[in-house]
């Protein structure tokens, strides 16, 4: 084994020995560490998901020094749940990081044949068809049911509409997506008293509503648009925009409870032209 170490190149040796060194990390606070001895993956789950956002917020950025650091929170993470799994129960180790390493290389290997086997991918999406066929080989009976029940319902319907397209169950062509979006948008506005601008039907309007933001999903994957990112961008623009607005009214001395919307359209509308 150490013959085979020191035949890696010396930035892989480096990195194994940084893995090994957080591994030591680990295993010293969960044994002297109050709070790290305390901790199960029940109470970290929590932390985890917050530390996968900040990633997220980290990548949307473009914050290579941020992407770092959460990559590491993150790492952290995963090195925690393999620890504490890897302690034994009723006389039984349930698993440990090696496990956790084996299996995803074992996945790798076998999901990809067009390198590790015989199967030929000329495309990307005929590597995304074969990845969704070899699942169903593996024993998932639906090709829907890896996506978690958890996920946020515009991530979720993406992934919804990825996996079925994985299997030959989509749009041909971008127009037919794009009738679909005036259809469901047609549907939508007929539950609404147009001169009331009052809602009909409340229960079927929402339906409808629905309707209408899973057909956007599905257009913004013809036009290679990730709707996801695309909402957090817009989330973040209003932000910087609004806390702009804010800034410039206390600057003058002004309250924006007292101010008309007019009023603040003019500092939004700065906000804009400087390209906040």
């Amino acid at each position: 084994m150490e013959k085979q170490f020191n035949d890696l190149p010396e930035r892989r040796q480096e990195q194994l020995m940084a893995f090994d060194r957080l591994l030591t990390i680990m295993d010293e606070l969960r044994e002297q560490c109050p709070w790290d001895r305390k901790q199960t993956m029940e109470t970290l789950r929590h932390l985890t998901i917050e530390e996968t956002y900040e990633l997220s917020d980290a990548i949307l950025e473009n914050d290579l020094t941020e992407v770092k650091k959460e990559l590491g929170d993150v790492l952290l993470h995963i090195i925690f749940y393999a620890k504490i799994a890897s302690e034994k129960v009723e006389n039984r180790v349930q698993f440990d990081i090696k496990d956790v390493l084996d299996g995803i290389a074992e996945k790798l290997i076998s999901r990809h044949p067009h390198i590790y086997g015989d199967f030929v991918a000329e495309d990307e999406e005929a590597v995304k068809q074969n990845w969704e066929k070899l699942k169903l080989k593996e024993g998932n009976k639906s090709v829907l049911g890896g996506v978690p029940t958890s996920l946020p319902a515009l991530v979720k319907a993406m992934r919804i509409q990825e996996k079925a397209r994985g299997v030959g169950f989509d749009w041909d062509e971008k127009q037919q997506v794009w009738n679909k979006v005036e259809e469901e948008l047609q549907e939508f506005k007929e539950n609404f008293n147009i001169e009331k601008h009052e809602v009909i039907d409340q229960k079927e309007a929402e339906g409808e509503f629905g309707d209408l933001l899973f057909s956007l999903v599905n257009y913004s994957r013809f036009v290679d648009i990730n709707p996801e990112t695309a909402l957090e961008r817009t989330n973040k623009k209003f932000i910087r925009r609004f806390q702009y607005l804010e800034e410039a009214a206390r600057a003058n001395r002004k309250s924006l409870s007292d101010m008309t919307l007019q009023e603040m359209d003019v500092y939004w509308n700065e906000a804009k032209a400087l390209g906040v």
